[in-house]
């Protein structure tokens, strides 16, 4: 038994259920059978789509195809500190 298995990976979603042209969430950046399925797959599994999705992020953001999800920040670049 690896070690992996003895913890249980947090779902990557952030509740932004939208998905691009490509077919991937704009909140996670899962494909579809990635978000449907997530609780199939092993621990490994998830750890690897897990870094399929940053990936997916940074290429996403050198292409400026991020869009800006709080409305805040739409309105004002500087940092917010009473956000919370």
């Amino acid at each position: 038994m690896e070690q992996l298995e003895f913890f249980t990976v947090p779902s990557p979603c952030v509740r932004v259920c939208t998905v691009d042209e490509k077919g991937y969430c704009q909140g996670c950046m899962r494909k579809r059978d990635e978000r449907f399925n997530w609780l199939n797959f092993t621990t490994a599994q998830q750890l690897h789509i897990i870094k399929l999705c940053r990936q997916r992020y940074r290429r996403k953001l050198m292409q400026g195809k991020v869009p800006i999800v709080n409305a805040v920040l739409e309105e004002d670049d500087s940092p917010q500190q009473d956000l919370f």
